[in-house]
């Protein structure tokens, strides 16, 4: 089978793609699409590897699912399209940034600035259908996601992987500690960033750790 998505994670990924429960996934994908309002758009389902390739990976920051409202989702987690209010886990995803780095919050919500220095914004599940979040949970998604950040825990050294709230631990559970740093840290979102978000410093943390392996730091 061939999929669209960018050449160092197609050959990385390919196996992934001949295989039935992602045969099943692209059908029921295909049919959403042509019978149903979807996010994000077609061409931006795969936006999370096109803008940095399985090479150049640095960070990964796991996500849930894409945002379900009008001109949101852009394939990447926590980001929106630069016309779009930044939501509420961005907004403290950023003064946790101002926190710990002391840069002011940025005009836009739009996160391809990261994507394009080697951050993986990595949502499990890729698709959702307007106005029903989790309406593409279970189909496929999650299995192929799991298998992507195997794919980088097993393949590459010194990976930062930020895991935010209950539901990105879990499915990060097997990272090899060993090999990357794994930071966890309460969700963002505004029900729960006071748990241990706001203060978990993972972004300086994530610089250091860079830099102590010869990597260049992210600009977030």
């Amino acid at each position: 089978m061939t999929v669209k998505i960018e050449e160092s994670w197609q050959k990385v990924l390919q196996d992934e793609f001949e295989k039935p429960y992602f045969k099943n996934l692209v059908a029921f994908v295909k049919d959403e699409y042509a019978t149903q309002k979807v996010y994000p758009a077609g061409n931006e389902i795969f936006n999370a590897f096109q803008m940095c390739p399985f090479d150049e990976v640095k960070v990964v920051i796991l996500g849930q699912d894409p945002y379900h409202g009008p001109r949101q989702a852009n394939g990447l987690a926590f980001s929106v399209h630069d016309d779009v209010r930044t939501p509420p886990s961005l907004v403290n995803i950023f003064k946790e940034i101002k926190n710990d780095l002391g840069k002011d919050l940025p005009p836009t919500g739009n996160l391809e600035r990261w994507a394009k220095q080697g951050v993986l914004l990595l949502n499990a599940t890729l698709t959702v259908r307007a106005g029903a979040a989790g309406s593409h949970q279970r189909k496929g998604w999650e299995e192929f996601t799991d298998a992507v950040v195997q794919k980088v825990n097993e393949l590459k050294e010194h990976v930062v992987f930020m895991l935010w709230g209950a539901y990105a631990q879990k499915k990060g559970a097997f990272i090899d500690e060993k090999k990357h740093l794994v930071l966890k840290a309460a969700h963002p979102s505004p029900f729960a960033a006071d748990r241990g978000f706001f203060g978990s410093r993972h972004f300086s943390k994530a610089n250091a750790y860079l830099e102590s392996v010869g990597k260049e730091p992210i600009d977030w």
